[in-house]
């Protein structure tokens, strides 16, 4: 009897792995996924795949890799939601005016230019119909990431969408806090903050750090490494629930964007 009940449950173990392995991958990073298990996720049942970018950059007292940090931890919280595997995140971007701080890197935008097209054509030529760039920088580096997207959806006749996400949550920074944002600012340091408050170094912070930028002026290198969208807005309080009502309110916003751009998609018949 004993032998029975035995081979009874492994049968239904292996029954329920087996249901499993078709319906929930076993991860959602692609790092992590063996290429068995990649081929039966995509295409068919994943069409989606997120790609997190951004660069290493000053950011006052946040780290370097903020841009990097936010959009990594959003694709982790959005890679169930909209059903996506999530691309290893693109660390090194095109810094800009920032470029001389310590710490900081810059890729040139030609070479930038070249090498995430091969990223976006690769992810292509892996099947996914869906490509989703979650951009954590700005600068020269959005203008690049729109123009090569759009040539390589065109191209390889797949869907994708880049999004930079504070640009996006625009409205949600005026509520949260009151007022306009900045790079490093309110907005991006509570995103930060509820990502790795340790490393988010409020007792080496001034406002003397932050300035706005000018009209009529610009410097290189820009005279401050947190860079205000308006000027006497967007000071970062470092304000712990604030950061976690603005993390959770951008990650919810994010997915609304990307579950409306592939739902307009799939009505449309895009690509299908």
């Amino acid at each position: 009897m004993k032998r029975i009940n035995a081979a009874i449950g492994s049968t239904l173990l292996l029954a329920g792995l087996a249901v499993n392995a078709d319906e929930v991958p076993t991860t959602r990073e692609m790092n992590l996924v063996g290429w068995q298990e990649f081929a039966e996720l995509v295409p068919g049942q994943i069409d989606t795949v997120l790609l997190p970018l951004g660069t290493l950059e000053a950011h006052g007292v946040l780290p370097n890799g903020s841009d990097n940090l936010a959009p990594t931890a959003m694709a982790a919280e959005l890679a169930e939601r909209v059903n996506a595997l999530v691309a290893p995140t693109l660390n090194y971007g095109v810094t800009g005016s920032l470029d001389a701080y310590a710490g900081n890197f810059s890729i040139s935008a030609a070479a930038y230019e070249v090498f995430i097209s091969d990223i976006l054509n690769g992810l292509a030529s892996n099947e996914f119909r869906n490509i989703v760039i979650l951009n954590g920088h700005g600068g020269p580096q959005t203008e690049i990431l729109q123009r090569v997207a759009e040539d390589v959806g065109r191209r390889q006749r797949v869907r994708t969408l880049v999004i930079n996400w504070w640009a996006v949550a625009d409205d949600i920074t005026h509520d949260v806090f009151g007022e306009n944002g900045g790079h490093a600012g309110n907005n991006e340091s509570a995103y930060v903050q509820a990502i790795v408050p340790r490393h988010v170094h409020a007792e080496r912070y001034s406002p003397a750090m932050a300035s706005p930028r000018g009209e009529g002026w610009s410097a290189y290198p820009f005279p401050s490494s947190i860079v205000l969208y308006e000027e006497g807005q967007g000071y970062p309080d470092f304000d712990e629930k604030k950061a976690a009502v603005y993390f959770r309110r951008v990650n919810i916003r994010i997915g609304d964007v990307v579950e409306a751009t592939i739902k307009k998609w799939d009505e449309a018949g895009i690509f299908r």
